[in-house]
């Protein structure tokens, strides 16, 4: 199968020529793809293919050392991870970022806090909370608990509603490895998440595991050694296709 990908649609994101060395390592050596809107879009590779530096360009962590990144039309500059937040690219990274000793409203109001004549509107976060939480078919039984007791479902709710639905809202997502660690019960949730988001926003999803890319995303794009080794329509693909790319022969 070929793994040139085609559409007529614009996407809403285009990465570039992407490099970045670290030192006299090649992290990413020229990297494209384009991202559409309202589909899951599997970044797949071997450990240090550069699937999670690239993301880290977009999101704005890293800057490349060369490339460009168009988003919705114009060509973005993105310097560090606030101007990614301010044209709507999220990205929710492996370990969370949650503050453990916290509770529900504070970690998903972290940064982005609604004050009024320098005070806090805790009721108005609340009721956000509460609203985010439900959008995102979480339950938990307190706002006020801290976050160390969630699950390891709720926790990564959470993290999602605050990258999706906090501060500027997002447009894109970047889920590292999502349901990594997690229960097959806890895995299922994020997937059907995941399923959902979609409806909405567009999702880049990070993943070692081949069973939830075929249930949930619509192509691949696969990295080998920082470099593009193709990319595919899951529907149109199998396992063995995606590893042969992912290994090289």
């Amino acid at each position: 199968m070929s793994t040139e990908m085609s559409s007529t649609k614009t996407p809403i994101l285009s990465v570039r020529g992407i490099y970045k060395h670290f030192g006299g390592l090649v992290a990413l050596g020229g990297v494209d793809f384009d991202l559409y809107e309202k589909e899951v879009l599997a970044l797949l590779g071997d450990n240090g293919a550069g699937k999670s530096t690239l993301c880290k360009v977009i999101a704005g962590a890293y800057k490349a050392d060369k490339g460009e990144i168009v988003f919705e039309g114009n060509r973005a500059r993105i310097h560090n991870t606030k101007d990614s937040r301010q044209l709507g690219i999220n990205m929710i990274y492996q370990d969370l970022a949650l503050f453990e000793v916290l509770d529900v409203t504070s970690n998903l109001y972290m940064g982005e806090e609604i004050c009024r004549l320098g005070f806090l509107r805790k009721k108005a976060m609340d009721d956000e909370a509460r609203r985010v939480l439900k959008h995102m078919r979480a339950t938990v039984k307190s706002l006020r608990q801290e976050v160390r007791v969630l699950s390891g479902g709720q926790r990564h709710s959470t993290a999602i509603g605050r990258g999706l639905y906090i501060g500027n809202r997002a447009k894109v997502i970047i889920l590292d490895e999502p349901t990594a660690g997690l229960s097959v019960d806890a895995s299922g949730k994020v997937l059907e998440l995941m399923k959902e988001l979609k409806n909405e926003i567009s999702v880049i999803l990070i993943t070692h595991n081949l069973d939830h890319v075929f249930e949930v995303a619509d192509r691949a794009v696969i990295l080998r050694n920082g470099l593009m080794a193709g990319e595919v329509k899951i529907s149109e693909s199998n396992k063995a296709e995606i590893v042969g790319l992912m290994v090289g022969g």
